[in-house]
Order: C-alpha cells, then structure tokens, then sequence
C-alpha cells in the first residue's frame, strides 16, 4: 500500500498493519498518521518529517480481514 492507500483506509476506519498484526496505524488527535506496536503503545510517525517516504516498505502494509 502507498501512503495515500493507507490514509485512505485509515480513515474509513479500516484496520491497516504494517509487517505483522501486532503493528496498526492509527491517526492522532493532532491528524499525524503513526504505527503503533498495541502491545507496549510505542509509536512511530508512518512517513519521515517529510512526508513523502513511508517507514517501511508499501509491500509491507495490509488491511486485516476487519475493521476497527
């Protein structure tokens, strides 16, 4: 998924993961889009300060069977 795929589902409330379950993007209060590893709430932003390259590999990125 590209960034504009991710933002899109993140935003219809649709789960996105990166790598595996255990990592899903969420949009914060202040609108910044981050990955959150559930099990322990750290956090990363889903682009660098940029915002045109994604901290992963689209390739890595899907939506789960269900939605949020």
């Amino acid at each position: 998924m590209n960034i504009a795929e991710i933002q899109t589902a993140v935003d219809a409330e649709k789960a996105v993961h990166w790598s595996n379950e255990g990592y899903v993007v969420r949009k914060d209060t202040l609108g910044q889009y981050l990955i959150v590893f559930e099990h322990n709430g750290s956090a990363i932003g889903l682009t660098d300060q940029s915002g045109c390259r994604l901290n992963g590999q689209e390739e890595e990125f899907f939506l789960a069977d269900r939605d949020v």
